[in-house]
């Protein structure tokens, strides 16, 4: 279920990304009703808040650990796969392996064919650099 929980994380941030707002009643929507358990339900909610409320200092890490590009020019699946990662590499939520895993996993579900790779490439870049809390 964390697989589904941290897909879930995704589509919420994918949405703030296009309004710069929390959106509670998609929180609520994709929360209520599902087979999450409590944990998961509760990773969600810290994930979703903590990437918001964290966001600007997120996007300076990332933005220093890219070659070639600006946040502005990224693909947005590939921005919040990336933006999710790190937030999760930072806040030890799982090893890094894993969370870099899921996060080329949800870059090849909702990206191009490249972006794996490159998600890939970011967050190696990132995992040097992070600040663990």
């Amino acid at each position: 279920m964390r697989r589904f929980a941290r897909e879930s994380v995704f589509q919420l941030l994918f949405e703030y990304t296009f309004y710069d707002a929390p959106n509670d009643w998609t929180l609520e929507l994709l929360t209520v009703g599902s087979e999450l358990t409590s944990e998961d339900k509760d990773y969600i909610n810290t994930l979703y808040k903590g990437i918001i409320e964290e966001k600007p200092d997120l996007d300076k890490l990332i933005s220093s650990n890219l070659v070639g590009y600006t946040i502005d020019r990224l693909y947005r699946p590939d921005y919040v796969a990336i933006l999710l990662a790190s937030y999760e590499l930072e806040h030890g939520t799982a090893p890094d392996t894993v969370v870099i895993n899921e996060a080329v996993e949800l870059a090849k579900k909702y990206g191009t064919e490249k972006s794996g790779k490159f998600v890939n490439g970011v967050l190696a870049r990132i995992v040097p650099n992070i600040n663990r809390a």
